[in-house]
């Protein structure tokens, strides 16, 4: 745990209202000590329970159902929170779904992606439809491409045996990037109620072609021999990951959303470990100026950046004239960025604001199990593939941007990297 100095005495008054109750994951007995434990704190006339999973997806079953045999509040209301993987694919996660909900109402389960509980993913609904600048371009006549990018700058570090059984494509595309997307793709919902929301993104989710492998680029990194460290070894080189491990650790494929905003628009969801830097954000490139008068080469497409993390910002890359006697153009942009316009302000952590929204019973930002079973109907095709032929993943050097190979697959599909272009973090 991050603990600041002058926070140690609160930590020590969390740890005191703890208590522990050992038992079976598959046993009511142990779910029944536990109940007559939570009754012991239940003196009052209201009284509610909230039982967060953060468990492996293979015993959910039994714990819910011993949940819903021996723990249900009386008091008041029960909610349970499920942490990801929710299944390992459509089936899989159908089951889950049908076996919830046999034991709970929707509006008891809260499904939690982190990432929906993100400042800049939260602002997305501001900025699209809070801002009048954005809707008559927020379409494909406007925008040639969107790119959804995850990176992380460390391999498996000794978990690979974890994430050799669900790979990249499990572990981010699928939730994180997809779920981000959805917002960014959603039409105007009716309102800012959760059932208004998530309707909208289901919607999209359903518009959206099942993905194939020939719109996909799959990578695993190896050691690069020139590094230090943690950088010198290879996804096999780690000793919990099977030495003919085809499991991807990176992946960059290309959706595209069959409806009237969105057609032949295509949206690029990009995730890997072991890469150049740490970064999770979205890209929107719009469309090339039409009738340029200037010199070829000159003039960049624009792009509005929103940066989830780190250093959460919003930056518009616009083209400006060189400062001085010339008559020629730079990159350069409109930058909101978090720490600096928004000095000493405390952002809390994406679970503490998902948390209290579970004790309020807000639901906007968690996954429907309709959303869950779209998204999986997506990338469960290519999934299976992957897991039947075991094709070769391409191999990428230790804190590279990934295969070239995803480069040339984002350029053919429409969108321009010329990498002329550096955000600068500006001095706070």
């Amino acid at each position: 745990m991050k603990i600041k100095p002058d926070e140690k005495e609160k930590v020590e008054q969390f740890w005191k209202v703890h208590s522990y109750i050992a038992g079976s994951y598959d046993k009511v007995e142990g779910f029944q000590n536990l109940n007559k434990e939570i009754e012991k704190s239940e003196s009052g006339t209201q009284a509610n329970r909230l039982f967060y999973l953060a468990l492996p997806p293979s015993v959910f079953a039994p714990v819910t159902s011993n949940i819903k045999a021996a723990c249900m509040g009386k008091k008041g209301w029960t909610r349970v929170i499920v942490e990801k993987p929710f299944g390992k694919d459509l089936a899989s996660s159908e089951a889950l779904s049908s076996h919830l909900s046999a034991l709970f109402c929707e509006n008891q389960l809260y499904r939690i992606d982190h990432y929906l509980g993100k400042e800049m993913v939260q602002n997305l609904m501001i900025l699209r439809f809070g801002n009048r600048v954005w809707g008559p371009i927020w379409n494909r006549d406007s925008i040639a491409a969107v790119q959804l990018t995850f990176k992380e700058p460390f391999g498996t570090q000794g978990r690979g045996g974890y994430f050799d059984e669900f790979g990249i494509i499990r572990d981010v595309l699928q939730n994180h990037v997809l779920q981000m997307l959805t917002l960014v793709a959603m039409e105007k919902p009716a309102s800012t109620s959760a059932e208004d929301i998530r309707n909208e993104k289901v919607k999209v989710l359903k518009s959206i072609s099942k993905l194939t492998m020939e719109d996909s680029v799959l990578g695993q990194y190896v050691g690069d021999p020139n590094g230090t460290g943690d950088a010198k070894d290879g996804y096999l080189d780690d000793p919990t990951v099977p030495k003919d491990s085809s499991t991807p650790t990176f992946a960059c494929c290309v959706l595209y959303i069959k409806n009237e905003r969105w057609d032949g628009v295509p949206f690029i969801v990009k995730g890997g470990k072991a890469l150049n830097e740490r970064k999770a954000e979205i890209r929107i490139q719009f469309r090339d100026v039409p009738g340029d008068i200037f010199v070829p080469g000159m003039i960049q497409r624009n792009e509005l950046v929103i940066r989830v993390q780190p250093n959460e910002a919003v930056y518009f890359k616009m083209m400006t004239k060189t400062p001085g006697m010339s008559f020629s153009a730079e990159e350069t942009e409109l930058d909101l960025t978090y720490g600096s316009r928004y000095k000493g302000v405390v952002m809390p952590e994406a679970y503490e604001r998902l948390i209290l929204d579970v004790f309020a019973g807000n639901q906007m930002h968690f996954v429907r199990t309709d959303e869950l079973s779209e998204a999986w109907r997506i990338f469960t095709p290519l999934l299976h593939r992957i897991e039947r032929e075991r094709p070769s993943c391409i191999p990428y050097v230790y804190g590279s941007r990934g295969p070239k190979e995803a480069d040339d697959l984002i350029n053919r599909v429409g969108f321009r990297f010329t990498g002329t272009y550096r955000w600068t973090k500006p001095q706070l």
